[in-house]
């Protein structure tokens, strides 16, 4: 994290830069920070295991994360070759750009950004019958069709992330009956085909 980026939870932060996006614009990256996130700390061996991948490429991967300010190593359990490895201390509002925040030669990556996280999403939501079935209570689904202008959707959109603040808690101040949850929200025109 740059030290002029605020981590400040009520304050959006932007993911404008362009080789932050690239960083996480890649599906392994994205994986390996799910599971730090979800799991914990784990070594570029731990997660090559999980993943399929060699060590070597879960190490350099893991540096990209790192360089952007994305993960950070845990020095007190690393000792040797053997790395362990954590998410960093980052806005938890982070906020995707628009594609007039980006020079023009750089809204491509922010596309495949964009796509690659929307067929995660996809991926969930394949899941979501199985979850509902064995668990209703941890399985939550809403759909709807509303009317808003643009001002009142920009109203509604930052109260929602208001209210996942308010209710989400760091993995370190989580109740011990908390689990982590995947939660998505989004809009799109009903109106165009």
């Amino acid at each position: 994290m740059k030290e002029d980026e605020t981590k400040d939870d009520h304050e959006p932060f932007i993911l404008d830069d362009p080789d932050r996006l690239k960083a996480l614009a890649h599906p392994m990256r994205r994986r390996m920070l799910t599971h730090l996130n979800i799991h914990g700390p784990a070594t570029s061996t731990t997660l090559g295991e999980l993943f399929g991948a060699k060590t070597g490429t879960t190490s350099y991967h893991l540096r990209q994360l790192e360089k952007y300010g994305f993960i950070e190593e845990i020095p007190e359990r690393s000792s040797g070759r053997e790395r362990w490895w954590r998410r960093a201390e980052i806005p938890r509002d982070m906020r995707f750009p628009t594609p007039d925040q980006l020079a023009p030669e750089d809204r491509a990556v922010l596309g495949e950004f964009l796509r690659i996280g929307f067929e995660e999403d996809r991926a969930l939501m394949e899941r979501f019958p199985a979850a509902y079935r064995a668990d209703p209570d941890w399985a939550r689904g809403s759909r709807g069709l509303a009317r808003m202008t643009k001002e009142e959707l920009n109203e509604f959109y930052n109260a929602y992330i208001a209210l996942l603040l308010k209710y989400s808690h760091r993995p370190e101040d989580a109740p011990p009956d908390a689990r982590p949850i995947y939660v998505r929200f989004f809009t799109l025109p009903a109106d165009e085909p």
